[in-house]
């Protein structure tokens, strides 16, 4: 019988309360106190930038972006700027990884399966330079990874645009790539409402990649200590 992946749906979690999730997490399942983990949830709006994210990634400055409510947020992991916001389905798979290729790959393969069951023909183009890592519908970008690995366990992951507003994208030098256009499964199907229903698919077919069993857990049963009692 396959090995559990857990799996737990957040929702909408601000950055850092997630990023602080996930480096808890991570040492835990350092530690060996924890199962691997896949988060799944949305952020409100921010743009984080990667390692070798530059100065004229957010070329009309901090400040106008702050100003349209857009918070920025500098990370470790892999990459560089990108964008998050509602309707954006953000995936932390706090996992063993061996090799990180491998890792980015099984995370584009199970992102193409879960497309392909909304009707949309994609592919990852990792093998074309690290610019390319990601999702692409033709020349458009769908999703991006990046990923920080420490003693062998991973943490960030991946964004695929779902239902979220494409307009932030526009304005700074997304992904490293100026000229990119990026694209969102309701931009390309015509439809809507459709992140409940995705998260779902991406999660099973993470899993499946992983040739694990998915399970679902609670929030509280992936953060530290017993979990708390609700009061009815």
């Amino acid at each position: 019988m396959p090995e559990d992946l857990h799996v737990c749906r957040l929702g909408r979690v601000p950055y850092l309360e997630a990023l602080a999730l996930q480096e808890d997490l991570r040492a835990r399942v350092q530690a060996g106190e924890a199962p691997d983990t896949l988060l799944l949830l949305e952020h409100p709006a921010v743009y984080t930038l990667g390692r070798r994210s530059e100065p004229g990634d957010l070329p009309l400055g901090e400040a106008f972006y702050r100003d349209q409510g857009i918070d920025i947020v500098r990370t470790d992991r892999g990459g560089k700027l990108t964008y998050h916001g509602p309707g954006q389905l953000v995936g932390y798979p706090i996992v063993h990884v061996e090799r990180i290729p491998e890792h980015i790959r099984t995370m584009e393969a199970a992102i193409v399966d879960a497309l392909a069951q909304e009707g949309v023909e994609a592919r990852g183009r990792d093998h074309e330079g690290a610019a390319f890592t990601g999702v692409w519908v033709q020349d458009r970008k769908i999703a991006s990874i990046g990923v920080h690995v420490s003693r062998g366990v991973s943490m960030h992951g991946f964004a695929v645009n779902v239902d979220n507003d494409l307009a932030p994208f526009e304005q700074v030098v997304a992904c490293g790539l100026p000229t990119t256009r990026m694209t969102s499964v309701a931009r390309e199907t015509g439809r809507d409402g459709l992140l409940p229903c995705f998260t779902k698919r991406v999660a099973y077919a993470y899993a499946q990649r992983l040739g694990r069993r998915q399970r679902l857990v609670s929030r509280a049963r992936v953060q530290a200590g017993p979990p708390v009692a609700s009061v009815a």
